[in-house]
């Protein structure tokens, strides 16, 4: 099968394995002379980071690298790499990675120029309007994982740290201006992150469909994405040398991102306090949050989830069906039932709830959310009781 393409949706997109060797003339493309490579600590050491670097040295185009990061990105991982990017003269930015990554990287980008400090540019009302555009480098995004998706987004997800809250930074140039999406890049990722990575994919491609409003391009989108999780995500989790579910996967993820422009809902309002305050795996989240929303939202999306049962072929009809093939697939992908392996604990629960009912995925979820019906569902996912409404 032919798994190789160069698409222009959302952004110019080469797909397929080894595509990573047309780095250098995607810098050039967006008149990059000196980028800087931003990566997560763990793939900085790598082969493919190293790999990536040495064909833009030998294109002549000299490459930095900045990796200081965690694993749920804060403001001052942000500054340092916008600092560095300064320092150096660097006129561009490689994202390179995991959703952080790519989201670190993005922000760089952004913040390159500008005189205001990043939650200026929060996404609530018209903060975007105060971006000095002229003041933005370009950006090329490589995905190293299929999960967020974020190669294809106009956001990102950066926790303010005195707040303890993951703030969503917003401005439509943050789109990159050149994606590679090379599912060789995948094939070392170990089963477990496959997994959470995967189940990320899976909520940004459900929770889109699932979203209340008119957009039938991102619902196809969100079905086909489904689809692929489906062929794809328990293979690609057996074995990691499996070309080509690692790329359906990572067309999974680029997916949901584009679909979830229509929105998300309870699963992310539930992931981003949990990520911020506890600091758990967000892919792992919203694997765990998952069934306890689809029964908390099920009176408004059982028509909804009556096709998804069709499309996708599944041994069950309606809402029944999508449910149990959800909580078949954690387990044999070994996902936690309960949200206590994320860290979430009784006594925090009334906190995360308040945080989560003011999320800003919380307003697109089918159903309105509160801190009385937030605190509901993370108390049902610390029991393991998947109420079905």
């Amino acid at each position: 099968m032919n798994l190789s393409g160069n698409w222009n949706f959302p952004a110019p997109i080469r797909f397929g394995p080894g595509t990573i060797a047309e780095l250098p003339a995607a810098c050039r493309e967006l008149g990059m002379k000196r980028p800087l490579l931003v990566t997560d600590p763990g793939l900085a050491s790598l082969p493919i980071v190293e790999h990536a670097i040495q064909i833009n040295e030998e294109a002549g185009l000299p490459t930095g690298l900045f990796s200081q990061m965690q694993g749920n990105p804060i403001g001052e991982d942000v500054d340092r790499g916008t600092e560095m990017l300064r320092a150096g003269g660097y006129d561009g930015v490689i994202a390179f990675g995991g959703g952080s990554a790519l989201d670190v990287g993005k922000a760089i980008a952004l913040m390159a120029g500008q005189t205001r400090p990043l939650w200026d540019f929060e996404d609530a009302g018209d903060n975007w309007t105060r971006v000095d555009e002229a003041a933005m480098v370009p950006c090329v995004a490589v995905p190293t994982t299929s999960g967020t998706g974020s190669e294809v987004g106009r956001c990102s997800v950066i926790t303010n740290e005195d707040e303890h809250r993951k703030v969503i930074i917003f401005h439509a140039r943050m789109l990159p201006g050149r994606i590679i999406c090379d599912p060789e890049l995948t094939v070392g990722l170990p089963a477990k992150i496959t997994a959470a990575v995967g189940m990320d994919a899976l909520s940004h491609n459900l929770e889109a469909f699932c979203a209340p409003g008119y957009h039938p391009m991102a619902d196809g989108i969100a079905l086909e994405g489904m689809f692929k999780v489906h062929q794809a995500l328990e293979r690609a989790y057996g074995d990691g040398a499996d070309i080509e579910a690692r790329a359906d996967m990572m067309i999974a993820s680029t997916m949901g991102a584009t679909a979830f422009q229509k929105g998300l809902g309870a699963m992310h309002s539930m992931s981003h306090p949990v990520g911020a305050v506890i600091g758990a795996h967000h892919g792992l989240c919203n694997a765990v949050f998952m069934p306890y929303v689809l029964g908390f939202n099920r009176p408004v999306i059982d028509d909804r989830m009556s096709h998804l049962a069709r499309y996708l072929d599944l041994p069950g009809q309606g809402f029944a069906g999508v449910l149990d093939w959800v909580l078949g697939l954690r387990e044999r992908l070994g996902i936690p039932h309960t949200s206590s392996p994320l860290g979430v604990i009784r006594e925090e629960i009334p906190h995360l709830a308040r945080m989560g009912a003011t999320d800003p995925t919380a307003p697109t979820n089918p159903v309105p959310l509160t801190t009385e019906n937030m605190t509901a569902l993370f108390e049902q996912s610390l029991a393991g009781e998947v109420v079905v409404r």
